[in-house]
């Protein structure tokens, strides 16, 4: 890595230097190395790479679907092949261990190889005989360009929760990534430009709010995918909508995670422990709050408090680590604010992981991992999304009061029960009001054949990402009625 490097956009095929004014430092978490330095690139590249986009559009959308998804086939083997290097990236730019970068790519993988099944799934429907001699089908079709606008916390899967189903269905597409980590991005358009895609299928723009502003507002941009807070999606959903785009926003989240009496406590303290401390907390579907019911409140709450104190922190790419840094030290500050803030409003601060000291990395952005005790379900630390290694617990006394306290968040993105009984396990699924699941699960995350779902304030739209849903999102429906009679009242 090289400190003096200024990152490149690529656009119509071609890596080109931008023609920005301000850059950024792109830092490593652990150590506060700086890797590169990334433009803020001007709306006018936004434009650029739209056009090229579009010019592209009119060629690759008659391409043929089982040749389209050949250039799938050819970068799922180039992502295998590479997948070490993109690991070794991902930890260096956003901080996370080498197993969870590892296990990232290998999602990534996955929603490639989903998306390779497009000349099945893109398929429409028909219907002989509607009327006498008249045949209805329904058709899809590629919407145009389309763009996503990336988060810092997954760099190199969230994209690909889109990116790959987005292009096979005949769309053209272009990738904003987090200023905070675009390293890993550069890498994978490397490997996007060895499959041989014509130029302008894909396009990668760097930047900030100037950039974002310019894919929501180009005419030509149809479909935009965006994953991040809940008040930036509203942001970006509210504005792109008014523009008449195709819109799906991810949005934040507050993950409950309820323990009955009679979950296996081993079982549940350790993936309990993963869900709230894996990735450092920065991902959507981290567990934030622990809900005990009855006499699951002791056990737990000891086993949970030693778990984390065992917890290995350091550098990703130092082997036996099991957590990394939080991304930047204005995340490490806020984290920090907020477990006062949790203190301030009554709760205790069982397991105290602030101003850690990491011999060796003395400079990063670590935050260790964090329990507050007998936190108010009202209180703002009950409610905030903290985004951080900090696990909050909440005492009730029955099931029906744990899933009126799950329904009664302004997130939805996720919620888990642990139990042994089938029967609670039917009546949370049922009724708790979130839109991933999790029964002995602490991070239901969906596979790439499923839709990565979100309720509330934790999505805005309406098809989300992955599978049959993001063949959707980058599809428009036409209709067509046909009839072809035998014999015609004109001469030909």
């Amino acid at each position: 890595m090289n400190a003096n490097h200024i990152l490149p956009n690529y656009i119509n095929g071609q890596w080109c230097t931008s023609t920005a004014t301000e850059y950024l430092d792109v830092i490593n978490p652990a150590t506060t190395e700086i890797l590169a330095q990334v433009p803020l690139s001007p709306a006018s590249e936004v434009n650029q790479a739209t056009e090229a986009a579009a010019e592209a559009f009119a060629n690759w959308r008659r391409t043929p679907p089982p040749e389209r998804v050949q250039y799938l086939f050819k970068l799922k083997n180039l992502l295998e092949e590479n997948l070490e290097d993109l690991a070794r990236t991902i930890t260096l730019e956003c901080g996370k261990t080498l197993a969870e970068s590892k296990g990232e790519m290998r999602r990534a993988i996955e929603n490639v190889e989903v998306a390779c099944g497009i000349p099945m799934m893109m398929q429409g429907t028909n219907l002989e005989d509607i009327a006498s001699g008249i045949d209805e089908m329904m058709i899809r079709q590629p919407l145009g360009v389309a763009a996503v606008i990336a988060p810092f916390n997954f760099p190199g899967m969230i994209p690909f929760w889109f990116m790959p189903y987005a292009i096979a269905c005949g769309n053209t597409y272009i990738v904003k990534p987090s200023e905070k980590v675009p390293l890993t991005m550069q890498k994978i358009f490397q490997l996007l430009e060895k499959t041989g895609l014509p130029k302008g299928v894909v396009n990668l723009v760097n930047g900030a709010k100037e950039a974002v502003d310019a894919i929501l507002d180009h005419p030509k941009i149809r479909a935009i995918s965006f994953v991040g807070s809940t008040p930036i999606a509203k942001y970006i959903y509210s504005r792109a909508a008014a523009n008449g785009k195709r819109v799906q926003c991810q949005g934040g989240a507050k993950n409950p995670l309820i323990v009955l009496p009679d979950a296996d406590l081993d079982m549940t303290t350790r993936i309990a422990a993963d869900s709230a401390f894996g990735c450092a907390g920065q991902r959507c579907l981290a567990a934030s709050i622990a809900v005990t019911v009855g006499e699951a409140r002791r056990t737990f709450t000891e086993a949970i408090a030693e778990t984390a104190k065992k917890r290995v922190v350091g550098n990703g790419l130092d082997q036996g680590v099991e957590m990394g840094p939080v991304i930047t030290t204005e995340s490490q500050t806020r984290i920090e604010n907020l477990i006062q803030k949790g203190s301030d409003e009554g709760a205790t601060v069982l397991v105290d992981g602030r101003h850690p000291k990491i011999s060796g990395y003395e400079k990063g952005h670590f935050v260790r991992p964090t329990i507050l005790q007998n936190v108010d379900p009202a209180g703002e630390i009950a409610r905030t999304e903290i985004f951080g290694p900090v696990l909050s617990l909440i005492h009730l006394e029955t099931i029906e009061q744990a899933i009126a306290l799950v329904n009664s968040g302004e997130y939805g993105n996720m919620a888990c029960l642990f139990t042994s009984s089938g029967a609670a396990a039917r009546k949370f699924r049922y009724e708790a009001e979130a839109g991933n699941i999790g029964i002995n699960i602490g991070v239901a995350a969906p596979m790439a054949f499923f839709p990565f779902s979100g309720w509330k304030e934790s999505f805005f739209g309406d098809l989300h990402g992955q599978s049959n849903h993001a063949v959707e999102f980058f599809t428009q429906t036409k209709v067509v009625v046909e009839r072809w009679p035998k014999d015609w009242s004109r001469q030909f």
